[in-house]
């Protein structure tokens, strides 16, 4: 009975440290995951802790139970409208681009380390996958928010690359066991199985949760843990039948979170949590397993492995996969340089343990010690690579604090709660003549304690409680409405998009008469500006993008279905080209 309260008391320990240590990550810029590995080896056997834990089959266990819920809520939060932008060059990084990258370190790995290249190979499809948790947790901590072009792209490549790095990995060990006598048309066969069952589970899975989601009545509390029990479910589903339940979980998340859903609020908000449990749970555990002096003894090896892969292999792959797409060069430099290596990497790791390969300990160890170096290094530069390069936009939603209400029976309607400050752009103005997004209707307003009767007719004053029903897809204007504006003097609206705005179906004969514009490159089919930009831009267009005419700067305000809906626009001193 001691020994289960000291586990009880070490367990809630570890998860106390782990979660007030985002505080010092978000003050000092580290990387939240590299805190969670280093909590982790500071509790194990070599550390004060004293903690040992070398139980791999256990650790391999918990670490695909905990990626596979990382990877349901990846999905539930991925937008089908980052796809138009995102998916053909995410799906090429995840597949061509892994390929590649593992191709590329593998050969030079076994080349300067003169190791056989099959283990060559291996050690660099076991570091061969990206971590979108690390990225966005770093961007998302300063404040950032990326062109939808890149994030889009990172987020659907990172999110969807886990099966492929999988997939080489085992598909290696088993090699080097014994079990495949070949590398040709067999493996390859066996890639199209496991991905095409992934996804038509995933798919098939994801729209018989979401109906039976829809149709049971439940306590709200039971709708989250049936939406995470359906993904564990289908990820068993998928594995047992020898396809890809980590693709199976990341494509039911993302036909859950797009299709209306009973109590979706309350799923996102749970499995939000949950999501950061899986974390702190597979870091943990794996910094135990780790034993501090032994990364000394891989030391040099596993620097040359991730020098090629961060300054070599992940760039060239970036720009390989992406000159179909014609990604400007500062957005390929970027992606190239933003490959983190998280969890996934640790927990391919265990694989050669698992099948008794000889030298499973140098695999595993020099995997953990390039995830270190990744997140050190690239953790540490993500977000000032991204203000230098020019690739932050003003945030669609700056506000701190929103309290999201589902409604039953009305999944496309949410009730939002602002705080009044001092700063907002409504303090001070008469409820009734506050100009509001359409589909949007303020509900009441509390002022100490205490709904106003008859709001309309009331001034609003700092410190009220303004509780307005909207569409989700009206929230970053509503936000625009109630909340200030607080970053950079750059990202500020007027700055960064110009004092006018511009409708997108605007005539551009009537634009060139009323600007006196010369409208370079402009073909018959170019009637209105949307239809020029979007040709210029080549139908990818996204928020932030710009083309200079004459003394004026045009940029993407708002889109609305693929077409540019608003537009800004900016009058220089200086005449200067398109860009």
């Amino acid at each position: 009975m001691d020994l289960a309260n000291q586990i009880i008391l070490i367990a809630g320990l570890l998860f106390l440290v782990s979660i007030l240590a985002s505080l010092i990550s978000s003050r000092i810029g580290a990387p939240l995951l590299l805190i969670f590995l280093v909590i982790g080896m500071l509790m194990g056997e070599s550390g004060p802790g004293g903690i040992v834990f070398d139980d791999f089959s256990v650790a391999y266990l918990v670490g695909s139970l905990a990626l596979a819920v990382i990877l349901f809520d990846g999905g539930l939060r991925t937008k089908v409208e980052t796809f138009r932008v995102g998916l053909r060059p995410a799906v090429t990084l995840a597949t061509v681009g892994v390929v590649l990258t593992v191709g590329i370190t593998g050969l030079l790995a076994s080349w300067l380390l003169e190791l056989p290249l099959i283990v060559g190979l291996l050690i660099a499809s076991i570091v061969g996958s990206t971590d979108a948790a690390a990225v966005f947790y770093l961007l998302r901590a300063h404040g950032l928010e990326l062109k939808q072009r890149v994030g889009a792209t990172l987020e659907i490549e990172s999110g969807s690359n886990d099966p492929m790095a999988i997939f080489l990995t085992i598909a290696l060990v088993e090699f080097l066991v014994g079990e495949h006598q070949s590398l040709g048309g067999g493996l390859l066969l066996e890639f199209v199985q496991q991905m095409g069952i992934g996804a038509v589970v995933g798919l098939a899975g994801g729209l018989l949760m979401q109906r039976l989601i829809n149709r049971v009545r439940l306590t709200p509390g039971l709708y989250p843990l049936l939406a995470v029990s359906g993904a564990l479910f289908l990820f068993g589903a998928a594995s047992v039948i020898n396809g890809s339940g980590f693709l199976a979980v990341y494509l039911a998340g993302i036909l859950l979170g797009n299709r209306p859903l009973q109590s979706a609020q309350n799923i996102r908000r749970f499995h939000d949590g949950l999501a950061w449990l899986a974390q702190i749970i597979m870091f943990l555990m794996l910094g135990l397993l780790v034993t501090p002096r032994e990364l000394l003894d891989v030391a040099v090896p596993a620097l040359v492995v991730a020098a090629i892969l961060i300054l070599l292999a992940r760039p060239l792959a970036v720009v390989a996969c992406l000159q179909p797409f014609r990604f400007p060069w500062r957005e390929q430099l970027f992606m190239g340089w933003v490959g983190l290596r998280g969890a996934v990497p640790i927990l391919l790791g265990l694989l050669p343990f698992l099948a008794g390969a000889e030298g499973a300990g140098m695999y595993f160890n020099i995997a953990f010690f390039v995830v270190l170096i990744s997140l050190v290094i690239q953790g540490w530069t993500v977000a000032p690579l991204a203000r230098v390069l020019g690739l932050d936009v003003p945030p669609r939603s700056r506000v701190v604090d929103r309290m999201e209400l589902d409604l039953p029976g009305q999944a496309e309607f949410e009730l939002v709660g602002y705080t009044i400050e001092d700063d907002s752009p409504a303090v001070y103005k008469m409820v009734g003549r506050i100009k509001l997004p359409d589909n949007t209707r303020i509900v009441t307003v509390v002022r100490q304690g205490n709904p106003l009767a008859d709001a309309a007719d009331d001034i609003l004053q700092v410190n009220d409680y303004v509780y307005v029903l909207t569409s989700p897809d009206q929230l970053p204007a509503l936000d625009r409405v109630f909340v200030a504006e607080h970053g950079p003097t750059r990202l500020e609206e007027h700055v960064f998009f110009g004092d006018f705005v511009l409708n997108g179906d605007i005539d551009l004969d009537d634009l060139a008469g009323a600007y006196g514009l010369d409208i370079p490159d402009r073909k018959a089919a170019d009637r209105d500006l949307n239809g020029y930009l979007l040709r210029i831009f080549k139908k990818r267009a996204v928020v932030g993008d710009r083309v200079r005419l004459n003394n004026m700067e045009f940029v993407v305000r708002e889109m609305d279905n693929g077409q540019i809906s608003k537009v800004g626009l900016k009058i220089r001193r200086k005449t200067g080209g398109k860009r």
